[in-house]
C-alpha cells in the first residue's frame, strides 16, 4: 500500500476518520481475529465439527487473511482508502453474520474464509491512512493509540470468547464483529476520504533477493509465533481447565507483549537490531521448551506470556527490518511481509491440525521450539549479513 508522502500533507492535517472510529475498527479487526481459538473446544462439542475441522477454521481464516493483503493494498491504492474501508467492513458483517448460521464443516469453512478475506483488510488500511495524513508525533500518537485498542480487543476475545459461547452461545461470538462492522459503516457516513498519489505497486523492486529472504522468514516466524497461540487454550482445557479459566490464562499472550513492549523501549538504546533478532529468538525458543517438556496449566501460561514478549521484541525487530530491506518499495515489501506472516501460520496451523485432533500439544510445542530454533539462527545471521552489505 502506497502512502502519500509526508511533504504532500499540511502537518495539522487529520484524517476524514474520526479517531473513535479508527480505534474501534483496530479493536474489532483483533477481537475477531482472536476469539476463535479459545471457542473451539465448545464449537466442536456444540457442531458436526470434529477438534481438527474446528482447528481448520482457524487455519482458513489465517490463510485468507494473508492472501488478501497484496491485494487489498493494490485496491486501496487504485480505489482509495474508504472505499476499501467501507468494502472491507461490509464483506466482514456478511461474513460474520453467516459465520453464525451453519454447523456442518464445509459451509462454516467457507464463511470463516470469507470473513478473514475481509478483515484483513481492515488494520493495513488503516496504518495507511495514518501514514496518508499524519507527520511526526502526531502520527507516533495514532499508532500508539490503533496497538493499545488492538491489543484491547485481543485481550477481551481471549477473556470473553470462551465464556460467552459456554454460557450463551457460540454464535454470539460471530455475531458481535458483524454488528460492530455495521456500527463501524453508519459511523462511516460522510467520512472525507484522504489525497492519493495514484501511484501502484512497486513489484518488481519488492523482489530483491534480500526482500524475498525477509518474507521466507516471515512465514517461519507466522507459523511458530502466530500459529502456535492458537492452541494454548485447547492444552489448557485437555490438562482439565474450566474454559473461562482457560481464557483468563491465555490473556498471559496480552500481558507478555505489553511487557515486551515496555523492555522494548529500554532495549534498542543499548542493542542493535540483530542483538534484539537474537535476543527475541531466544525467548520465543524458551516459549515452547516450557510446553514441550512440562505439560500443565502452569507451563502452557508461561508459554503463552513468553510468545506475547517474543512477539514485542523479535516481531518488531522483523518489522524494522522489512521497512528498510526495500526502502523504494516500501508499503509492497511490508504487505507482502505481513501476507507472508499470516500464511505461514496458516499452514503451520493446518500442520499441527493432526496432532491437536490427538491432544499432542507436547508434540506440538517441541516442533515449536526446533522451527524457533531455526528461525532464529536463520534470521540473526541474515540480518548481520544483510547489515553488513548495506554498510
Amino acid at each position: 500500500m502506497t502512502k502519500t508522502p509526508d511533504a504532500a500533507v499540511r502537518p495539522d492535517a487529520r484524517p476524514g476518520v474520526p479517531d473513535s472510529v479508527l480505534r474501534s475498527i483496530g479493536f474489532l479487526a483483533f477481537f475477531d481475529r482472536f476469539a476463535t481459538p479459545p471457542i473451539l473446544v465448545v464449537l466442536a462439542a456444540s457442531t458436526a465439527l470434529t477438534l481438527g475441522q474446528a482447528v481448520g477454521l482457524v487455519a482458513v481464516y489465517s490463510l485468507l487473511y494473508a492472501v488478501g493483503q497484496p491485494i487489498w493494498g493494490l485496491l486501496s491504492d487504485r480505489f482509495g482508502r474508504l472505499t476499501v474501508l467501507r468494502l472491507a467492513l461490509a464483506g466482514a458483517m456478511i461474513g460474520a453474520a453467516a459465520s453464525t448460521l451453519f454447523t456442518t464443516y464445509g459451509p462454516l469453512l467457507a464463511a470463516r474464509a470469507f470473513t478473514g478475506l475481509m478483515f484483513g483488510a481492515l488494520y493495513p488500511t488503516l496504518l495507511t491512512l495514518l501514514g496518508d495524513t499524519r507527520t511526526g508525533i502526531d502520527r507516533a500518537r495514532g499508532l500508539s493509540d490503533l496497538q493499545i485498542y488492538s491489543s484491547l480487543g485481543t485481550t477481551l476475545a481471549t477473556l470473553g470468547a470462551g465464556a460467552l459461547a459456554v454460557f450463551v452461545d457460540w454464535r454470539l461470538v460471530f455475531a458481535l464483529p458483524a454488528l460492530g462492522c455495521l456500527a463501524i459503516l453508519v459511523a462511516l457516513r460522510g467520512a472525507s476520504s484522504p489525497p492519493r498519489t495514484g501511484r501502484g505497486f512497486a513489484l518488481r523492486k519488492a523482489f530483491t533477493g534480500s526482500a524475498v529472504a525477509v518474507y521466507l522468514l516471515a512465514m517461519l516466524e507466522g507459523s511458530v509465533l502466530n500459529g502456535a497461540i492458537t492452541y494454548i487454550v485447547p492444552a489448557l482445557q485437555a490438562e482439565g481447565v474450566g474454559i473461562g479459566l482457560a481464557g483468563i490464562l491465555g490473556t498471559g499472550y496480552a500481558l507478555g507483549v505489553i511487557a515486551g513492549a515496555r523492555t522494548m523501549r529500554r532495549l534498542v538504546h543499548g542493542f542493535t537490531r540483530t542483538q534484539l533478532i537474537a535476543g527475541g529468538g531466544a525467548v520465543l525458543v524458551a516459549a515452547f521448551v516450557v510446553s514441550a517438556l512440562w505439560a500443565s496449566p502452569a507451563s502452557f501460561t508461561a508459554t503463552a506470556t513468553l510468545i506475547g514478549a517474543a512477539n514485542a521484541i523479535l516481531h518488531s525487530s522483523m518489522q524494522g527490518w522489512a521497512t528498510d530491506v526495500a526502502p523504494e518499495a516500501r508499503a509492497t515489501t511490508v504487505s507482502l511481509f505481513a501476507g507472508s506472516l499470516f500464511l505461514g501460520a496458516s499452514l503451520g496451523t493446518f500442520a499441527t491440525a493432526g496432532l491437536a485432533e490427538t491432544g499432542s500439544f507436547g508434540t506440538i510445542f517441541g516442533y515449536g521450539a526446533l522451527v524457533s530454533v531455526v528461525l532464529t539462527i536463520a534470521a540473526t545471521r541474515g540480518h548481520a549479513v544483510w547489515h553488513r552489505r548495506r554498510s
